[in-house]
């Protein structure tokens, strides 16, 4: 059986990784006005560096010592998206009265803070980050964007071990 080429198994994450923030931003956000915590940002975040280096590998089709950079960086990217998913997890197990405070909206964290400031506190999440607002088959929204890592670092290692 022949396996699809790396091209067509960056383009199919790309495209995945578009899907994945296109329902996030325009059905959770718009349609059901549920608004993102600072976690929730960083793992778009991630999603979206994820969905651009696999166009980038898709677009530039380097040897394949090349792609295994692009897979190497896509899998790191994703093991690192899947600890913020994981801390909000965690943050959401917390009993009501171990979860830290809410912090200001994100508009705010930019417009009174530094860049690197704002990112930390978008970094270390809040209490907004404990709130469940969505489930799914008893699994919380960073439950499935935490799936949807693990799934990028599978194909990630496969890019990068395949022999081709």
């Amino acid at each position: 059986m022949q396996l699809p080429n790396h091209r067509v198994i960056n383009g199919l994450q790309a495209i995945i990784g578009v899907l994945l923030i296109s329902i996030a931003v325009f059905y959770f956000q718009n349609y059901l006005q549920l608004e993102p915590c600072y976690l929730c940002i960083t793992q778009r975040v991630f999603i979206i560096a994820i969905a651009l280096v696999c166009t980038t590998a898709l677009l530039h089709n380097p040897p394949q010592s090349g792609q295994k950079i692009y897979a190497g960086l896509s899998t790191l990217l994703a093991l690192i998206g899947g600890y913020f998913s994981i801390k909000q997890l965690w943050l959401q197990s917390l009993p009501e009265d171990k979860v830290p405070a809410c912090g200001v909206p994100v508009d705010y964290l930019f417009d009174v803070f530094s860049l690197s400031e704002a990112i930390s506190h978008l970094l270390k999440g809040d209490g907004s980050c404990a709130e469940v607002q969505w489930q799914l088959l008893g699994i919380s929204m960073p439950g499935w964007v935490l799936v949807a890592f693990i799934g990028y670092v599978c194909v990630g290692v496969f890019q990068f071990t395949r022999k081709v």
